[in-house]
């Protein structure tokens, strides 16, 4: 189980991007769009951390970079605590489509380094930025600087390696369906979204007897952040610990445990090795 609340950063006036538009709503700047993911940081982000506090969940972080210049009492709250991070780009209005190799080989070193700097800590992995923005070299590049897992994939419940050039990547189970933002901006709400959690995890943890099965559940400050959502955040927390025989882990740890223990029997399967 990992728990992946987002820390992002969204520019105002990002700069026109031919491939996407950042903010597709109305020609920058959406003040109503930009209000509400400002309000993530100033407020939404502060409530969700009490109900992690109480129920001492453990977070990974999925992270723009520049939150943390942005945000330096977010910063020093997830540093406190300890938290893992997922990188997410640099911030939420500029993406990597249209970059050559070596160009987003340095986006994602500043991203890295930023990172570094801001909490002490180094990136294992990373998805993004936005929504899931990627090209035909990310998995290479990325194995190549040393990320060991990519979270674009959404394609199994348990890690799977990728196919790289050089170095080894795997792909780590992040969530879409088992995530606010998509769930939320359609026709559910709140109430809806903890009946799926339970469910999704109901499933797996029984799975789980036989083949270890990795569950995330994203959030974004914005959303479960807000007042009349607050509870049922609660709610999914107090369920997901009230079960016992959960890895209640991070992303790094999840990566790490499948590299050391099942990355080889994994990649000699696929290679038509063994069982």
């Amino acid at each position: 189980m990992w728990i992946c609340p987002n820390v992002l950063h969204y520019e105002y006036l990002p700069p026109e991007n031919a491939w996407i538009n950042a903010w597709a709503r109305v020609p920058a700047p959406d003040v109503m769009m930009y209000g509400r993911q400002d309000f993530a940081n100033r407020v939404g982000f502060w409530r969700m951390l009490e109900a992690v506090d109480r129920h001492g969940m453990r977070c990974t972080a999925v992270l723009n970079a520049e939150a943390l210049i942005q945000n330096p009492s977010i910063r020093d709250a997830m540093v406190e605590r300890d938290w893992d991070y997922l990188g997410h780009g640099i911030n939420n209005t500029r993406f990597v489509h249209g970059l050559a190799g070596t160009e987003e080989a340095a986006y994602y070193r500043r991203m890295r380094q930023i990172v570094h700097e801001q909490t002490g800590k180094t990136l294992k992995g990373t998805g993004g930025p936005g929504p899931q923005a990627a090209t035909e070299n990310t998995p290479d590049i990325l194995a190549q600087l040393g990320f060991t897992y990519h979270s674009d994939w959404f394609h199994d419940d348990m890690p799977t390696p990728l196919r790289v050039r050089s170095g080894r990547l795997i792909s780590m189970p992040y969530a879409m369906d088992i995530n606010d933002s998509p769930f939320l901006g359609s026709a559910f709400e709140a109430e809806d979204f903890v009946d799926m959690v339970k469910r999704h995890f109901d499933v797996l943890y029984r799975e789980g007897e036989h083949s270890g099965k990795v569950m995330c559940v994203s959030l974004h400050p914005s959303l479960f952040g807000q007042a009349h959502r607050i509870k049922y955040l609660e709610e999914i927390f107090e369920y997901l610990r009230s079960y016992e025989g959960v890895w209640h882990a991070t992303g790094s740890e999840i990566s790490d445990h499948y590299m050391a223990h099942c990355y080889d029997n994994a990649m000699a399967y696929l290679n038509g090795v063994g069982q």
